[in-house]
């Protein structure tokens, strides 16, 4: 009888420890999640300071971080530059990255990931291509990819699209980005047990970068990014502050609700002194700006790298000692560097001859697609599938605003309530004090039994 009394406690604590979400248990590092227009470790305002990594450049498409030979080896340069971010372009979703993210891990580096991959993207040579490449097939790869590395807790961010748009006249590009980024938040939201932002790495096209901003930070919270991030070469050295713009791109982003950050800079036009090292990480910025990214790691074609390979040997060069120079006399501020822990949706700007984006509706979540959000991605093509661009099912109409909430809890269950605003899934954790309050009354229940 005692013990069919403590079977059945057991019994009734199982489906409170059923529902409890598996915390982060690969790596060290604690998750980076979104307070207002910055990014926190913790209690700790988290600022990106990091590099482009993606040896052999974008055109090569290979995974840098399944080489672990060469990625042992930078990453003891990254812990020489003082760095605590990279940006990884391509990687192969149908392999396992537990050895290189530990790698990363052990370093206190985090990984800022592009989603896409040249073969698997959007298609953006006019709006027939677009609205074909946003196919299940795509966004299949795309939640392989959410599945491959959302595990990991030094996996800072994800980017839904890169310079997509990068012209003046194909801002018509914007709404499939957009609908891209609502896809991956839902996908998290309904299948991942924690927090991973989402959004999108702009060119810095004069005539409608404000307008991107904006935009991705407009409508319903499930379709709004995370953060906006930009590719910013507009400071050249010798600049400053006032000299390079950056004071009045300050001004104009003072009430953006998101973390903004630079997805990529450093400007050749001159010897790189890395002057706006000194900018970035001073309060004059970091109330709006949350850091960046230095473009970038090897020298590739474009001339832009900071470290040399030459038979397979690393040599670092004299724009490698500035950088490090320059992030070592540059700490971050005290305090939450005036960071807005509040604020609100941007208003979706108007239709113009810089942004041809008639309304703010969005394409559906292609039908062949629904799918995943409930039975997950399943293994990811690779860098060796047959790619995207004109495969599986489109888009067949428009969404409705808010479609993209969470459906669903990472336990199974039917979610309840709506988004919170940051993209991610909202925790169904249970407080370990909640826990051992339980834990502790079936154990006396249990003690009085005998």
């Amino acid at each position: 009888m005692k013990s069919f009394a403590l079977v059945a406690l057991c019994a009734a604590i199982a489906p409170v420890f059923g529902n409890i979400v598996p915390r982060q248990t690969k790596g060290k590092l604690p998750a980076v999640t979104v307070k207002g227009n910055a990014f926190f470790a913790g209690s700790n305002r988290f600022y990106v300071r990091g590099v482009a990594y993606q040896p052999g450049g974008a055109a090569d498409a290979k995974d840098p971080l399944l080489d672990l030979p060469s990625l042992r080896r930078d990453v003891e340069n990254f812990k020489s530059l003082g760095i605590n971010t990279i940006r990884v372009y391509t990687i192969d979703n149908s392999k396992n990255h537990d050895e290189g993210m530990k790698l990363l891990d052990d370093a206190g580096i985090y990984l800022a990931l592009d989603a896409n991959t040249p073969k698997y993207s959007l298609n953006r040579e006019n709006l027939a291509t677009l609205r074909r490449s946003y196919n299940d097939v795509y966004l299949q790869n795309v939640f392989a990819t959410v599945d491959a590395f959302a595990d990991y807790s030094n996996l800072l961010l994800f980017f839904s699209g890169n310079e997509v748009i990068n012209e003046r006249n194909n801002t018509n590009a914007a709404p499939f980005i957009k609908a891209v980024t609502r896809d991956m938040k839902q996908y998290i939201a309904n299948r991942k047990g924690r927090v991973i932002p989402v959004g999108y790495s702009a060119a810095d096209v004069a005539e409608n970068i404000e307008a991107q901003a904006l935009y991705f930070n407009c409508g319903t919270d499930d379709e709004r990014s995370d953060f906006f991030a930009f590719n910013d070469y507009s400071w050249c050295d010798p600049s400053s502050f006032q000299i390079s713009g950056w004071d009045k791109k300050v001004e104009t982003y003072k009430d953006y609700s998101k973390p903004i950050f630079l997805s990529e800079f450093g400007c050749i036009t001159n010897t790189r002194e890395w002057g706006e090292i000194a900018s970035l990480y001073h309060t004059n910025m970091t109330s709006v700006y949350s850091g960046g990214l230095a473009y970038e790691y090897t020298v590739e074609p474009n001339g832009y790298g900071i470290v040399e390979i030459n038979n397979g040997k690393i040599e670092t060069n004299a724009d490698f000692d500035r950088l490090k120079a320059a992030y070592a006399k540059t700490k971050n501020p005290t305090g939450n560097g005036g960071f807005k822990e509040n604020g609100r949706a941007s208003q979706c700007p108007s239709e113009s001859d810089e942004w041809e984006v008639e309304g703010t509706a969005l394409p559906a979540l292609p039908s062949r697609a629904q799918k995943y959000m409930t039975e997950g991605a399943g293994t990811g093509p690779g860098l060796s599938g047959a790619g995207s661009h004109f495969a599986g099912q489109a888009s067949e109409g428009t969404a409705t605003a808010g479609s993209g909430q969470a459906t669903r809890t990472p336990n199974g269950s039917a979610a309840s309530g709506t988004s919170n605003g940051t993209g991610a899934a909202p925790s169904v954790d249970i407080p370990i004090r909640a826990v051992g309050m339980v834990a502790a009354s079936v154990l006396f229940g249990a003690v009085l039994l005998f």
